[in-house]
């Protein structure tokens, strides 16, 4: 092979052959992106940007154990792709043996497009997008509010390659979009954020009429102590929260005893966390929003480990009809607990709830509080998941089935975990965009829950 190819699959196959240790995992993460931003109803900046990124994990046999080295660069050309695969090698000879120390992994199939060249996005996937906007931005400065906002489309093609013969590849696509209307003299705000794959079935006009509604809710202005009040949390509050408790659910950390799944001598696994017949899963099949079938690991952490590159991923069940059903593993976190291997899917659906709209659960509202999102969550105490931070453009009192006015923002302090078995109703899912983690995971359905007692620990200013 020339040193001078530059595809990404050759690219991982020269990474392959050169290296000298007794195991070699290479991953390429083509990326390519495009963005438009705008403020106060006119597009100010647009951009497209490609990028790739090499990882090689070595692994090296040694009288003590097997060791691993990882390396990650940036712009990594083949010229360049010895002294990588050079450095992950003497990264693993240097290191002691890896707790997470497992065979790599074999017999699974070859992706049939593992040689094709990466797909791309460009401006193109904005094409009827941006008309879109451009005519919501004119009836917006028609009705007297101005729009700010952003969408990003985002296309990677990994190509992961193994020493011992994987050959696997996945494309995936990720668009967010996030909107602001404000009234002109800045003293209301409201948010809608979404989350799509092609840009296809985005609706700005559907947007800013949402906003305009939730612009109008806040001509009227109500102040609220603190308290526990009745809340309809919408379908992205929710996911931002079981967001969080994903990332907290380690097989692991819950038979150590340090997490909210945690019991003296095991796990809370099979426990009924909610007598609502509510599943948390993750599906890498699951329509809409699709994600690799297969584990992509550039670091070992926690439940993830690099030893498990190219394992097979299927759907999973977290939580079955209210009841905790899994836990997060690796393969080696899963032989030190019993549990089965389990490793996190990178999309996450609440579903069996009910039929109503969050629009419906407002309308059978006698009096209580509707949130638009959360944002600055933090976790205050592992041992019960609670965790603080801050309401965000907007939070509507609801009095008689209407919203009657903008109440102030909130500090909340609560633990999902908790709200799960607390909550008495859960709407219908729908596809929603987490507005405190979308920076890191996009792909959630959720419906909008019902508590009865939200905590709003103290008032807030901010807006």
């Amino acid at each position: 092979m020339s040193p001078r190819t530059n595809k990404p699959h050759e690219i991982v196959e020269r990474a392959l052959g050169l290296s000298r240790a007794d195991g070699c995992v290479v991953i390429a993460d083509e990326q390519s992106t495009a963005n438009l931003r705008w403020a106060g109803n006119a597009l100010t900046t647009n951009g497209v940007t490609r990028g790739r990124t090499l990882t090689v994990i070595a692994t090296v046999d040694g009288k003590k154990g097997t060791a691993s080295g990882v390396v990650s660069r940036s712009a990594v050309t083949a010229e360049e792709v010895e002294s990588l695969v050079r450095a992950a090698e003497d990264a693993a000879r240097a290191a002691g043996p890896a707790e997470d120390a497992q065979p790599l992994v074999t017999g699974v199939p070859q992706s049939p497009d593992f040689t094709d060249g990466p797909a791309e996005t460009s401006s193109t996937v904005f094409a009827d997008f941006a008309p879109a906007l451009g005519e919501s931005f004119a009836r917006a400065r028609a009705g007297g509010r101005e729009l700010y906002g952003f969408a990003n489309h985002e296309l990677v093609s990994s190509y992961l390659g193994t020493s011992t013969g994987l050959r696997l590849r996945h494309d995936q696509p990720n668009g967010t979009l996030e909107l602001n209307a404000k009234s002109p003299d800045r003293t209301r705000s409201a948010w809608a954020g979404r989350s799509t794959r092609d840009f296809t079935d985005v609706d700005p006009a559907a947007l800013d009429a949402e906003l305009a509604v939730r612009l109008g809710w806040a001509e009227r202005r109500v102040e609220l102590a603190a308290g526990r009040y009745e809340t309809l949390l919408p379908p992205t509050a929710v996911a931002d929260l079981l967001i969080y408790q994903m990332w907290s659910a380690s097989g692991r950390d819950a038979v150590e005893g340090r997490t909210v799944f945690s019991k003296p001598g095991g796990t809370r696994v099979g426990e009924k966390l909610t007598d609502l017949p509510l599943t948390l899963r993750s599906d890498p099949d699951e329509p809409g929003l699709e994600s690799a079938p297969f584990l992509l690991a550039h670091s070992s952490g926690g439940d993830q480990s690099v030893f498990d590159n190219g394992l097979p991923l299927t759907a999973t069940d977290w939580v079955r009809e209210g009841e905790l059903a899994r836990l997060t593993t690796s393969r080696h976190s899963a032989g030190l607990t019993g549990l089965p291997v389990a490793p996190a899917i990178d999309n996450l659906i609440l579903s069996g709830g009910g039929e109503r709209s969050l629009e419906e659960m407002v309308a059978g509202t006698s009096r209580g509080l509707l949130l638009t999102c959360l944002w600055y969550i933090r976790e205050v105490d592992p041992a019960t998941l609670l965790l603080t931070g801050l309401t965000r453009d907007g939070v509507y009192l609801v009095e008689d089935g209407e919203v009657v006015g903008e109440v102030n923002n909130f500090r909340f302090n609560e633990s999902p975990v908790d709200l799960l078995g607390r909550a008495t109703e859960a709407g219908r899912t729908e596809k929603t965009l987490p507005r405190e983690w979308s920076d890191w995971f996009t792909r959630t359905a959720m419906p909008a829950l019902r508590v009865p007692d939200f905590n709003m620990s103290s008032v807030s200013q901010g807006v």
